[in-house]
């Protein structure tokens, strides 16, 4: 089995990189594989509504940054875990413009598969950034993981999220308990799921 770990930071070796190699940690002390990508500090596309990926499922039609090396990755993912900073109590734009092009364009190979939201933040805003994190995969039928308390850690400096002794056991627990439903399901996107009923788009305005 593995894991997809997405590092949302423009920072590689920042703090949302220490959060989620705590979890990775745990991972493959379990015995499940972790690969984490980083989006990078380049510019990236926002997407533009122009429903090319219906005609080619699986990727965006924009390959000049890195959502379709990230969105080509989620077949073959068992699970999916997402860290981002907070900025001004939002995840990275950067970060959102990827994931909702790579959700978009990819969601069946996203769907089912159980996921887990990470905030790194200073000092506030971190409660609204995860929720924001969590939002696509409530739509994707993507069971969310739990712990103890939010997935959030504290820390401005490179590494000091590390001394945040709440946080840390916070993304130990995460990691325990994402390895524990992967172990449970097998790898299977979320087993025993009724079979859902054909999608009812309803708009308002008439």
């Amino acid at each position: 089995m593995k894991a997809l770990l997405i590092n949302g930071s423009p920072r590689k070796s920042g703090n949302t990189a220490t959060a989620l190699a705590e979890i990775a940690k745990v991972l493959e002390s379990k015995g499940i594989e972790t690969e984490t990508m980083w989006i990078g500090n380049r510019p990236v596309r926002g997407c533009i509504a122009c429903g090319k990926c219906f005609e080619n499922p699986g990727r965006c039609a924009f390959d000049d940054d890195v959502c379709n090396r990230i969105s080509e990755k989620f077949k073959d993912m068992d699970a999916l875990v997402v860290g981002s900073p907070v900025y001004y109590g939002q995840p990275n734009g950067a970060l959102l413009s990827v994931l909702q092009r790579a959700f978009f364009s990819n969601s069946a190979n996203a769907a089912g598969k159980p996921a887990v939201s990470v905030a790194v933040c200073r000092r506030g805003g971190a409660t609204t950034a995860y929720q924001t994190l969590n939002m696509p995969f409530q739509m994707l039928n993507m069971p969310v993981i739990t712990a103890q308390y939010w997935g959030i850690t504290y820390g401005m400096n490179p590494g000091e999220t590390a001394q945040d002794a709440e946080g840390m056991q916070t993304m130990r627990t995460l990691g325990n308990n994402l390895a524990y439903i992967l172990q449970k399901t097998g790898g299977q996107p979320a087993p025993g799921l009724p079979e859902g009923e054909q999608w009812t788009a309803t708009n308002f305005i008439r």
